[in-house]
């Protein structure tokens, strides 16, 4: 019975490893919602004064994508270590904030499901 609990331990251990290591990074779309009440010049003066383009994202984060939605700002989808949130969180919060309206949201990457769902249903 001992050893069944050392090795159940074990490999508890080993499992636990390797879903911490699969899971270790996190998808976040951002939107960044144009404050209609300022022009596009005195958000980009806002923003150099904040000095957002040299903060956001922070270094730790990769760019996913980066679009301008015409009539509400711009959306950005970046991947980030886990660990990393809090620091993600504040960029936005010291550099974003006064030209833009922020929305956050956990995000996943759908394409490849939708694509084998596309395949499966073809061959139907």
């Amino acid at each position: 019975m001992k050893s069944f609990l050392i090795c159940s331990f074990i490999f508890l251990g080993i499992f636990g490893q390797a879903q911490e290591k699969k899971s270790d990074s996190i998808m976040i779309t951002v939107f960044l919602k144009h404050q209609q009440d300022k022009n596009l010049a005195e958000n980009q003066e806002i923003l150099k004064a904040n000095k957002f383009y040299e903060t956001f994202p922070p270094a730790s984060a990769r760019v996913v994508s980066w679009y301008v939605m015409m009539g509400i700002g711009q959306v950005v989808t970046v991947k980030i270590p886990a660990s990393e949130l809090r620091n993600f969180n504040l960029s936005v919060e010291k550099t974003a904030w006064k030209a833009f309206n922020t929305e956050f949201y956990p995000t996943y990457d759908y394409k490849p499901i939708w694509e084998d769902l596309k395949k499966q249903n073809s061959k139907k």
